[in-house]
């Protein structure tokens, strides 16, 4: 399993402005920490604000900035709208099912299983859990939004 690109930029996303709060977070200062294309974020933006977890703040010196606590938006919640529907199967669809094991097959019931798992494990980690450290992750984007250092030639300094 894999999240899609849309999740992982809507988590980073979550994760900078939680970082960075109270400062105004722009879309510009996502793409550049992480160089994701603005477009992709401009869309994220406009989502992440109509559904109520950021607000937008515009003019010049606009931005964006959590709508509800980091504590109270978990990672589960986002995975769900970001990857809906979480069909990891076929038979996971009653609308488009065509397999004939469907009630018998000890398969798609552990799939079902280790899916709860897995959004149960994320429901409990919020954006202030993966922002709680932000020391090192602004330290880490920082550097991330620099040129790379040239390699110098062994013993030169």
């Amino acid at each position: 399993m894999r999240l899609t690109q849309y999740s992982n930029f809507t988590l980073r996303t979550l994760q900078l402005v939680a970082v960075r709060a109270p400062e105004i977070v722009t879309v510009d200062d996502v793409a550049r920490a992480h160089r994701i294309s603005k477009a992709h974020l401009v869309k994220v933006a406009g989502e992440l604000a109509r559904r109520g977890y950021i607000e937008t703040i515009r003019g010049r010196r606009g931005g964006m900035r959590l709508a509800r606590p980091a504590e109270q938006i978990t990672v589960g919640e986002i995975i769900r709208w970001t990857e809906a529907p979480l069909e990891l199967v076929e038979c996971f669809n009653p609308e488009t099912n065509t397999c004939p094991l469907l009630g018998v097959c000890h398969l798609s019931r552990g799939l079902q299983r280790a899916l709860r798992a897995f959004l149960s494990v994320l429901d409990d980690l919020t954006i202030a859990d993966i922002a709680f450290n932000r020391t090192a992750l602004l330290d880490r984007l920082v550097r991330a939004d620099q040129p790379a250092p040239a390699l110098l030639p062994a013993g030169a300094q």
